[in-house]
Order: structure tokens, then C-alpha cells, then sequence
């Protein structure tokens, strides 16, 4: 494994969350560091393997808060049906 320069370590401490792209003086190739457990998620989704259902329901999870689904004020909508019914 190899390890990060100081100005490396720099630059992803000042990009936050997001991947820093890198790029060989030599070829030209621009490469991207990512923290290891983003890099397992998209590769994943890259693989030729399907997810399994606890890896679909644990996306869908993640997805679903950052959307704000697990804000409170949502929570009208998990009896909408059942509101709906009682109303007609």
C-alpha cells in the first residue's frame, strides 16, 4: 500500500467529503482518491454481481435520508392511505 504525501494528505482534508483527482505528470492519466468505504460502495455497483436484497434495502435506506425521509415532518405520509379511505 502506498503511502499519502503531506500535500496529498492536503488536499483531501480540503475537499471534504469529495474525491480528489490526481494526475500522473508522466502519462497524463488522472486517477481519484476516495475513502475506501465509498470506493467499496461504488464498486458494487460496478460489479457484474447483483446485489443482495440486504445490500439493496441499506442503499434505499441511505437514499431515502438523504432525501429527508426520516424527517419528522414526513411522517404524515405513512398513514396517507389509510387517511384517504377514512375520509370518503
Amino acid at each position: 500500500m502506498t503511502i499519502l504525501s503531506p500535500d496529498q494528505l492536503l488536499e483531501i482534508e480540503q475537499a471534504g467529503d469529495q474525491p480528489v483527482r490526481v494526475i500522473d505528470p508522466q502519462t497524463q492519466k488522472v486517477y481519484v482518491i476516495v475513502e475506501n468505504e465509498r470506493f467499496e460502495q461504488l464498486r458494487s455497483l460496478l460489479s457484474d454481481e447483483p446485489l443482495s436484497l440486504a445490500e439493496q434495502r441499506q442503499l434505499l435506506m441511505r437514499a431515502g435520508k438523504r432525501a429527508g425521509w426520516d424527517d419528522p415532518e414526513m411522517d404524515c405520509y405513512d398513514n396517507y392511505d389509510a387517511e384517504l379511505e377514512r375520509r370518503s
